[in-house]
């Protein structure tokens, strides 16, 4: 009776208890503003203005209950897997042979993140698509994430996840399917076609996150195109764009002090990544997931977990990679990426889209998406 529990899946509705959002809606009116320097505009993080209009937005004019219903418009579920509470929600296609695809978001993103790809990748012929290119769609909130809950216990790094969907997958009866991920999913994606190559098709990605080894002989005869990315890694970097992943890598229950008990700063500490790069209600519905469901701090571990993972892999991953490189988006390197990742079938890059491609390019990525698996089914 007990395995039977722990594997029973069960109907999900997200509905944010009115408590919650009216103490959310009181600490925004109560915000203890810091000042400013004239002039720094976004070298120092931030900016004050731009955070003020976001938390007025957020306060005035944000709808929560618009975005629990177009999330609740799709089939959820919850289950237990290595002692963890997932959350995912299971959209069937219309279409008999729809290749399974489980999807992966990132951090601070949500499953929301992929709720505008639902109709389009699950039912190709009523957007004016391919029917032959349909897929079932998984989407699971990653362990500690919104509507998954907090994890209970330390270790939850990208390889423990690529494990869980395994099983997920399994648990549904899918014998054969794909995997996409975009940041944190980037990650996870490629170690799920490590762990179950009988039944995985392919990998299809935003990023993949190749590095140099320090070895110098690594940079002998770059392509013009490696050479560009390395001097947006650069330049990245040099600015502070990695400065979250070392802080949350390093001491995440000191942070989650502060990001947990002040929905300003945790807005702060988002906005640094999403920047201008995406509307308001899309950065607020990302962060409204954490905050409403008090995962905030849980969100932020998988960044120790992974900084201190002991089972890295020795060698690359082997199932058919496609990666969709967007024009404002982390650079991802082929010549490192080749190294680590053994069979890369596709790389397309797109003169437009950012790091939040399902987002602000959806249809580029929809495209590369049924491109890249059609020749996989």
């Amino acid at each position: 009776m007990a395995t039977s529990l722990q594997t029973e899946i069960r109907p999900f509705r997200v509905d944010v208890p009115q408590a919650d959002l009216d103490d959310l809606q009181s600490r925004l009116a109560r915000v203890r503003w810091p000042d400013e320097l004239p002039d720094v505009d976004w070298s120092h993080g931030v900016p004050l203005g731009y955070l003020r209009e976001l938390v007025d937005h957020w306060l005035t004019a944000y709808d929560w209950r618009a975005h629990e219903a177009r999330l609740n418009a799709h089939p959820q579920f919850t289950t237990t897997i290595d002692g963890q509470r997932v959350h995912f929600l299971h959209v069937r296609s219309p279409e008999p042979d729809a290749l399974p695809l489980i999807c992966t978001h990132g951090w601070p993103m949500s499953v929301f993140e992929y709720v505008d790809l639902i109709g389009p990748l699950s039912d190709p012929r009523a957007h004016g698509g391919d029917p032959s290119d349909a897929f079932n769609l998984v989407i699971p909130s990653l362990p500690g994430v919104a509507f998954s809950g907090p994890t209970t216990e330390a270790g939850w790094d990208s390889r423990r996840v690529a494990r869980a969907w395994v099983e997920l997958m399994d648990r549904l009866g899918y014998e054969r399917y794909g995997a996409h991920g975009n940041d944190a999913g980037s990650q996870v994606s490629p170690e799920v076609g490590r762990h179950d190559p009988d039944r995985i098709v392919g990998v299809h990605v935003t990023q993949l996150f190749s590095f140099p080894s320090g070895d110098p002989a690594e940079f002998a005869d770059m392509t013009e195109e490696d050479m560009a990315a390395m001097g947006f890694l650069e330049e990245f970097t040099a600015g502070g764009g990695l400065a979250y992943n070392a802080y949350q890598s390093a001491q995440p229950q000191t942070l989650a002090y502060a990001l947990q008990d002040s929905p300003a700063g945790w807005l702060a500490w988002v906005t640094q990544l999403f920047q201008r790069a995406v509307d308001p209600d899309y950065i607020l519905t990302n962060a409204a997931a954490y905050w409403l469901t008090n995962t905030i701090g849980s969100s932020i571990r998988r960044y120790y977990a992974d900084a201190h993972a002991q089972d890295a892999p020795t060698g690359p991953t082997t199932a058919p990679t496609g990666v969709a490189v967007f024009a404002a988006d982390f650079q991802s390197i082929r010549r490192f990426a080749d190294r680590d990742h053994a069979n890369i079938v596709s790389w397309n890059r797109y003169d437009r889209g950012s790091h939040f491609s399902p987002h602000d390019a959806p249809d580029l990525l929809v495209a590369d998406l049924r491109t890249f698996f059609r020749g996989l089914r």
